[in-house]
């Protein structure tokens, strides 16, 4: 079996690499000095590696014959200004698609599962003796955009590197405590959708709301009214979640605009369910237009997450291996998450399974941990950053393991 105890130094730059990350943060697909850091450190492991989907980074470890195992961990962060008071926060800015500069941070996690997976690498460079094959480490961009996983199979990632027999990843959450691992089998995260919608009215002057169609009034009500999709449409054993995230309009206080524009995101399981909410969406917009005397909205796809399905077998296989590792009872079974992922486009696009799991961030005792894209998201730096390496070289090893 692989030792998944870290020495002294492997620790110590365990909580550098993360502590810089943290304050490093970068933007969806912008992830230019992640990158570079994470080329760094791979050259210092003497790990093969090369660019892949622009900002992407793929290192390959290599260590005689056998199977191979692909293992990703995302690197983007988020458009949040950090409110952690952390001595290592984030004062990082980055500039969105249409220009504006926003603050980043890594609002999601996305840091640790960079910082645990070279951790890892560290390990399985240290003792060779104990595994036989190859890791495909899949540092991926753009995942909150899910552009990023996308972005590396469209450039040939697994024509460049060796093909996996199964891809492994992993994501803090603060639904389990720290020193755990959450793990769902089946169905394990949402599909998502997001959409952009542009209101169509009449501008005037705001002492001549007669000679307007009001797109603020007007858009009111469809965000309103898209409420009851969930409520009223649906079963209420058919999860779903339709989130209006954005609403701009106008540029002065006594001007009727001729436009808003909302954007929403829609998270389900299933397609049925999906298909149902999304022309559900589209009816209720089109009709509140109607019964306002307002042209059809234009309706607009920002992005689309498939959904992440953890292969059933690998996935029980996993939670053995992580329950030698840790202990049965702090290896937890939980059903599917609301949120989403691009993960499962690795496994999906060469057909071989995946396994997906979660590791906890915060001490049991904390009665309301701050959630992922919030400005206080900082995980508790251990047990939480051990666990992750921990989890990593234990379920590479269930398949590597020399004489297993």
């Amino acid at each position: 079996m692989l030792n998944t105890e870290l020495t002294a130094a492997e620790l110590a730059q365990l909580h550098d690499s993360y502590r810089h990350l943290h304050r490093t943060p970068e933007l969806s697909m912008q992830e230019h000095g992640t990158a570079e850091f994470i080329e760094t450190r791979l050259g210092e492991l003497g790990i093969e590696h090369f660019r892949c989907g622009g900002t992407g980074v793929v290192g390959i470890l290599r260590n005689g014959d056998g199977p191979v195992v692909g293992f990703r961990a995302d690197t983007d962060g988020l458009p949040i200004r950090e409110d952690t008071g952390a001595d290592y926060a984030s004062t990082a800015t980055g500039t969105l698609p249409d220009g504006t500069v926003v603050p980043v941070m890594h609002g999601c996690g996305h840091d640790t599962h960079v910082a645990a997976a070279l951790a890892a690498a560290a390990l399985l460079v240290r003792q060779p003796e104990r595994w036989r094959g190859t890791v495909v480490w899949v540092f991926q961009p753009g995942e909150e955009t899910a552009a990023g996983a996308a972005a590396m199979v469209a450039d040939g990632l697994w024509e460049r590197a060796p093909r996996p027999t199964v891809v492994l990843g992993q994501h803090v959450f603060p639904a389990a405590p720290a020193g755990s691992i959450a793990l769902a089998t089946g169905p394990a995260m949402a599909m998502a959708d997001a959409l952009r919608i542009t209101v169509h009215g009449r501008q005037s002057h705001g002492s001549q709301p007669q000679d307007s169609i009001d797109p603020i009034v007007l858009g009111a009500h469809m965000v309103a009214r898209l409420q009851t999709i969930v409520s009223r449409e649906l079963s209420p054993q058919a999860p779903a979640v339709v989130t209006c995230g954005t609403f701009h309009a106008g540029l002065k206080e006594n001007i009727i605009p001729a436009e808003a524009e909302f954007t929403l995101n829609i998270r389900t399981l299933g397609t049925d369910v999906r298909d149902h909410v999304l022309g559900a969406i589209t009816r209720i917009v089109n009709a509140e237009a109607d019964a306002s005397g307002a042209p059809h909205p234009t309706i607009e796809e920002i992005y689309r997450f498939p959904q992440l399905t953890n292969d059933e077998r690998e996935s029980e296989e996993v939670r053995a291996a992580l329950e030698r590792e840790l202990g049965g009872g702090n290896v937890l079974r939980i059903p599917p998450a609301m949120g989403s992922e691009d993960f499962g486009t690795l496994p999906d696009s060469i057909g071989v399974p995946g396994v997906y799991w979660f590791f906890g961030g915060f001490a049991a005792d904390v009665a309301e941990p701050p959630v992922n894209h919030s400005p206080y998201f900082l995980p508790d730096l251990e047990p939480t950053l051990s666990t992750g390496v921990r989890a990593a070289v234990a379920a590479i090893g269930h398949y590597l393991a020399a004489g297993k």
